[in-house]
């Protein structure tokens, strides 16, 4: 196949997927044997597509003219190729895991859920390979509104209330600072074409840059930067799936991927340097990471921690952006590959912990390492992860981003670093330290366990899930050449 023509198939894949599932909704083997067909030709199409890309070329879509500058467009560039592939990568493991989560906990709906998982991952596709802001901001919502009814999942009074907040700021936010952002830029340049270097340089002064990007900081309020942050934590009365959507493969990644986007290809580092807008974002990127942490270090609940450090962790992105040097942005596009593969790790041990001993709260998980050796050796990794230490792939965006810090002497970012990676350790180290070191407290042997479970691990899939995950974790670290070429071509894509 062409390489235009594999642009098309990853496009529509998703979506005619969603469609078939939709028609085999009522047999669950045969739906979900789509599921994983359509995951893995996705992936496939983009492994494919990739080769071109590394060697220059950029296949493009070009689908409806609405106004002068103004058009529904795809176009295949490195840093929408790199989120392209860990989404559609994530979307096989995350389909395996569901099965066995989804089953072992006898969730209701589950056809409806495989449709909606679709098309949100057809909603991240199209918006990584969005050749224009206008296309970006148009996925941007379908995927708002494609995971509304995955929040609510479970339709009782607390996932109608995360619903409410889960649309309430996302939408609010897009359309109240994302949109006039948009218009604005679409004023001031005269297109939206997403090119090398930006295309406002020399049409907006200081004032009207900084205006700008402070509304597409905060009006991209799937990043979670504070104080528009509050709609993650509430959206994990979901499936642990759900969770792990949102918080790996699709809705916060697209957030983030959305600001480094826009921060090359509309403003332009050098453009942004030029108008010193380094300080302010990164007082605002440092904030989050420190205050979200410290929120983290009080948290029992082990996927409300998780979420908290979450909106941490995406802020060392929006930290990578602000340093604005092209060393950092690398950093930045390879945490949003080197974070999914690790924190959608430790949402699948959260969910295998659940399925095995209904368990939820850290302090409950005296012991748990020696009933469950798989899942919390995979939760270690991915803890290793999140802290940002080797093997993993959380000490290369790290890495790259404290030494984009150090280029460019900014110490307060350079001290973000330093204090967030002991704080990261503060919240995750006690936990392996319970799981692996403590006894099981006599008399309180976790109950209530699951069907087909052996041993005291989850079923087999969801075992399986989390091991492939936090192989990656360790993969990306051990072999970053594809990534990290991909992100280092973001800076000259052409």
């Amino acid at each position: 196949m062409s390489a235009n023509a594999l642009l098309i198939a990853a496009l529509i894949l998703p979506f005619v997927g969603s469609v078939i599932i939709a028609l085999l909704a009522r047999w669950p083997n045969p739906r979900e044997a789509a599921t994983l067909l359509t995951a893995s030709l996705l992936f496939l199409a983009g492994l494919c597509l990739t080769g071109p890309v590394l060697a220059g070329a950029r296949p493009a879509l070009h689908l409806i003219q609405v106004a002068p500058g103004l058009a529904v467009a795809f176009a295949a560039e490195p840093l929408g190729m790199l989120f392209a592939l860990v989404a559609s990568g994530l979307w096989i493991v995350t389909s395996v895991y569901s099965i066995g989560y989804m089953r072992a906990n006898r969730e209701p709906r589950q056809g409806s859920y495989a449709v909606f998982f679709a098309v949100s991952l057809g909603s991240t596709i199209g918006a990584a390979f969005a050749a224009n802001l206008f296309t970006l901001f148009l996925f941007y919502e379908l995927l708002t509104m494609a995971t509304y009814p995955l929040v609510t999942h479970k339709r009782d009074p607390a996932a109608f209330h995360a619903g409410r907040v889960y649309l309430l700021m996302l939408l609010g936010s897009s359309l109240i600072l994302f949109l006039p952002a948009v218009v604005g830029i679409w004023l001031l340049a005269g297109t939206l074409d997403f090119t090398p270097g930006g295309i406002v340089a020399g049409k907006a002064s200081v004032f009207q840059v900084t205006l700008l990007l402070a509304l597409i900081v905060f009006g991209i309020g799937k990043a979670a930067v504070m104080p528009l942050h509050f709609w993650l934590p509430a959206a994990m009365v979901a499936p642990t799936p759900v969770s792990a959507l949102l918080h790996a493969v699709a809705v916060v990644k697209t957030g983030v991927f959305c600001i480094v986007k826009i921060t090359v290809m509309i403003f332009g580092i050098e453009t942004l340097a030029a108008t010193s807008q380094s300080g302010w974002l990164t007082w605002v990127a440092g904030a989050t990471v420190i205050a979200a942490s410290v929120v983290a270090l009080r948290q029992d609940n082990l996927k409300r921690m998780l979420a908290y450090s979450t909106v941490s962790q995406l802020s060392y992105i929006v930290l990578g952006v602000a340093i604005l040097a092209p060393i950092s942005l690398v950093g930045a596009a390879m945490h949003i590959a080197g974070h999914a593969v690790s924190k959608i790790t430790l949402f699948f041990a959260a969910g295998s912990i659940y399925t095995a001993h209904h368990l939820t709260e850290i302090s409950e998980l005296n012991g748990i390492g020696r009933r469950m050796p798989w899942t919390m050796g995979a939760f270690a990794i991915g803890a290793l992860g999140m802290i940002g230490l080797p093997p993993t792939a959380g000490f290369l965006g790290k890495w790259f981003i404290l030494s984009g810090a150090m280029q460019t002497a900014n110490w307060l970012a350079v001290g973000v670093i330093v204090v967030s990676t002991m704080l990261n350790a503060g919240y995750f180290l006690p936990i392996l330290y319970r799981a692996f070191f403590l006894p099981v407290p006599d008399g309180s042997q976790p109950g209530h366990e699951a069907e087909h479970v052996t041993g005291g691990e989850a079923p087999w899939l969801i075992v399986l899930s989390l091991v492939v995950t936090a192989s990656a974790t360790l993969g990306l670290f051990c072999f970053p050449t594809v990534p990290l070429a991909l992100a280092r071509l973001m800076m000259g894509a052409s």
